[in-house]
């Protein structure tokens, strides 16, 4: 027998066509549930831009999973069409900026996102070139080749600093670009972000603003329906949707985290030898897609980090308090983990350093609090994320 013959599965069950449920996937027009005012607004905002002439900057807001990026997208290819259309040579160039955190790496990307060497004659390297030299090809290439070009910022708060914001919001009233007309799209999942830009870039920048609520369970439940074909026909037990938007509605109506929930729920039957995908599945595939998210979020994160989070997922997991934990305690039991784990403590002030990291990233919460005369204010911090969850993955985590 050829062991080959049975090592792989030449047709999957389950299913027909699985990138439909992957995140980087930009679903067609009908596809995009819940966000017709959104996708309108958007539009109007940018539809100078087919006449050849400047759009609006924009800012969007709203927590993850909520279609700030998917209608940016979709709006700026629409209006990449539209203006074609209409003779005006329009494009739009993104840029992820938990990526592309620093200026230099944000401009060249735009730059290389727009650029066709064989029809500008201008070279834009991965690296190796200052900032303003990036800065003066890009804005060389955009006066060459197009009438408009839309750029978006998606993650916008993870930029070093407001810098590029500045130049792009301005090249055309600084005359860096004469004959290309610049429109700016910034995606923030963090509301108070407007607070710590430069009054400048205030001013220029945040022409219109828009704040994209969480997506309620009917509103889920038609996203997901309409990625059902992603499944073989009859595979989905007719619970199964319904259970899952209602899961993710309660809980936080992000879309990303309701699809990651159906498509592991997918696998999870996959994985069983199961011919359906059943409603229970979708508690596990919740349990999965937690664990999963917040593996990612503490990607990369130092060892005290961790210790600190351990810290405030030991106290939620042992008091059940969901108001929150005092600096000064979380601190305590973090000293504990640290003798545990044979480490030298890190001082107060640096690990309330960490925990503003971890505020910043949407991991914990914080609350400013006055004890009065007696005791001044102080803050208290809150996990966002499942305690058990986070006590898992950090355990796992040091064990390996």
């Amino acid at each position: 027998m050829n062991a080959a013959d049975d090592l792989f599965t030449r047709e999957d069950p389950i299913f027909a066509n699985k990138e439909l449920l992957e995140i980087s996937h930009l679903p067609g027009e009908g596809r995009i549930v819940g966000r017709d005012d959104e996708i309108a607004d958007l539009a109007t905002a940018v539809n100078p831009a087919i006449f050849g002439q400047s759009p609006s900057n924009v800012l969007i807001y709203g927590k993850t999973g909520t279609g700030k990026s998917l209608c940016a997208k979709y709006v700026s290819k629409r209006l990449v069409s539209t203006a074609g259309e209409e003779g005006v040579n329009a494009t739009f160039a993104y840029v992820d900026c938990a990526q592309d955190t620093t200026e230099t790496q944000a401009v060249q990307t735009i730059a290389d996102a727009v650029n066709d060497p064989d029809a500008t004659g201008i070279n834009v390297p991965d690296k190796g070139l200052s900032t303003s030299t990036y800065y003066k090809r890009l804005w060389r290439i955009l006066d060459q080749r197009y009438d408009v070009v839309l750029i978006i910022l998606d993650e916008i708060d993870k930029l070093d600093d407001d810098a590029i914001l500045m130049q792009l919001s301005r090249a055309g009233e600084a005359g860096k670009i004469t004959d290309c007309k610049l429109g700016v799209v910034g995606i923030s999942n963090k509301i108070q972000y407007k607070d710590r830009m430069d009054e400048r870039v205030k001013s220029s920048l945040c022409e219109r603003e828009f704040v994209f609520p969480p997506y309620d369970a009917n509103q889920l439940r038609e996203i997901m329906q309409a990625r059902a074909d992603a499944f073989h026909d009859d595979v989905l037990e007719p619970s199964t949707i319904p259970r899952a938007a209602a899961l993710a509605a309660r809980e936080h109506g992000d879309a990303r985290k309701a699809i990651d929930i159906l498509r592991y729920a997918g696998e999870i039957a996959q994985s069983n030898g199961e011919p359906t995908v059943k409603e229970k599945f979708v508690t596990q595939a919740r349990e999965r897609a937690e664990t999963d998210r917040f593996r990612e979020l503490i990607r990369g994160s130092t060892p005290h980090s961790r210790y600190v989070l351990q810290a405030l997922a030991l106290l939620s997991l042992s008091s059940g308090r969901q108001d929150g934990f005092r600096t000064s305690r979380v601190y305590e039991i973090y000293e504990n983990i640290c003798r545990q784990e044979g480490s030298d403590s890190l001082s107060l002030r640096r690990v309330r350093d960490l925990l503003k990291e971890h505020a910043f990233l949407d991991i914990i919460e914080q609350s400013k609090h006055s004890g009065g005369s007696a005791e001044g204010s102080y803050t208290k911090h809150q996990l966002l994320e499942d305690p058990s969850v986070v006590k898992e993955v950090l355990t796992e985590d040091t064990s390996q």
